[in-house]
């Protein structure tokens, strides 16, 4: 009985996919050992979860480059088990299975099903990205049998910066969204504005659905942006939200920016509001996410007692650099901004 998925066995259990702010969740890992880091990794899928950002797993921000198969099975039945133990049952479980290859990735995006995944977010690999970045029928050929033979929804992530300077345009990713119904989504890490306002123009509408519907009516095509920074802009051009990092430190206040943002879409007197937190939030983005991993894992450190180092080789921010970052005007606004929205006034 597949519930998520079109092929195999997976779930009874349907979590569907919505709108809304999704954060891409660190790997955290032990020191010295660097083994995983179990108890840390469950306590902040919890907290994300709590302040109504879904959890993304194994990602970029997930160093899923550094992690083995077994490590990414572990990762994601912790996962589900600690959102099941704190009541977020419904909660949808995200899960980056991109590979070297279209067969190892469909072998972990099986692994990933099996294991509790609702969905699968998948990049293709930079590797050989000389060869494959400039070939239509490669690319388009890659997502096309990824999603025919999962068992769960994919969403296409496109993320240049990290397959090689692979860029999908929105011709290509409309076209996959049309002739592959298991595909759900799409996350533009490229921050192509333009790009998003195309794809949401051809797949937000009510014909789209009717015309093209998708594999599982829980799943539909959502259109996210990588970054919070344009999130208002986004939802007026009719997409669905972001998968953000920044959503690892400032859960509450991002999520209360995607409520403010499509509540504005109806009533303009909102507008200003979410202006001011879509300020504060995108020059967070811009100076926190220059830092990358280490970055963010020294503030979660910092505000929360957990986050550690990255594993090698990648390395930690060093101590001076650490200290600018966490002094600076826009991480202090947006740490101030989260403190007064979740309630807390002391980290």
């Amino acid at each position: 009985m597949a519930a998520n998925g079109v092929n195999g066995v997976h779930s009874s259990v349907v979590r569907p996919l919505t709108a809304g702010i999704y954060a891409p969740i660190p790997t955290f890992f032990l020191p010295e050992s660097e083994d995983l880091d179990i108890p840390s990794f469950e306590a902040h899928v919890v907290r994300v979860a709590s302040a109504g950002v879904g959890p993304l797993l194994a990602g970029s921000m997930g160093e899923a480059h550094h992690l083995s198969h077994g490590e990414r099975i572990r990762l994601i039945t912790a996962a589900r088990k600690a959102l099941d133990l704190a009541g977020f049952t419904q909660t949808p479980l995200i899960v980056g299975t991109g590979a070297g290859s279209t067969r190892e990735t469909i072998e972990l995006t099986n692994e990933a099903a099996a294991a509790g995944a609702d969905y699968a977010i998948v990049i293709a690999s930079g590797y050989f990205a000389g060869a494959i970045a400039n070939n239509r029928k490669a690319l388009k050929g890659f997502w096309t049998e990824v999603t025919a033979k999962s068992p769960i929804p994919v969403i296409i992530y496109n993320y240049p910066g990290a397959s090689g300077g692979i860029d999908l345009d929105s011709d290509l990713i409309t076209e996959l969204a049309m002739e592959c119904p298991n595909l759900c989504g799409v996350k533009l890490t490229c921050g192509n504005v333009g790009k998003l306002t195309r794809i949401a123009a051809s797949v937000s509408g009510p014909e789209f659905s009717q015309l093209y519907p998708r594999a599982k009516d829980t799943a539909p095509f959502l259109v996210l942006g990588g970054f919070i920074d344009f999130l208002v802009p986004s939802a007026f051009a009719n997409a669905h939200g972001a998968i953000t990092g920044l959503g690892n430190v400032a859960p509450h206040a991002i999520a209360k920016l995607f409520t403010l943002a499509e509540a504005a879409r109806k009533d303009p007197s909102i507008l200003p509001e979410a202006l001011r937190l879509q300020a504060i939030i995108a020059r967070a983005d811009f100076t926190i996410a220059k830092t990358s991993i280490a970055g963010t894992k020294f503030l979660l450190e910092k505000m929360y007692g957990y986050g550690g180092l990255p594993r090698k080789p990648l390395v930690g921010m060093e101590p001076s650099a650490a200290q600018a970052l966490w002094d600076h005007p826009h991480t202090q606004d947006v740490v101030a901004l989260e403190r007064e929205i979740s309630g807390k006034t002391k980290a």
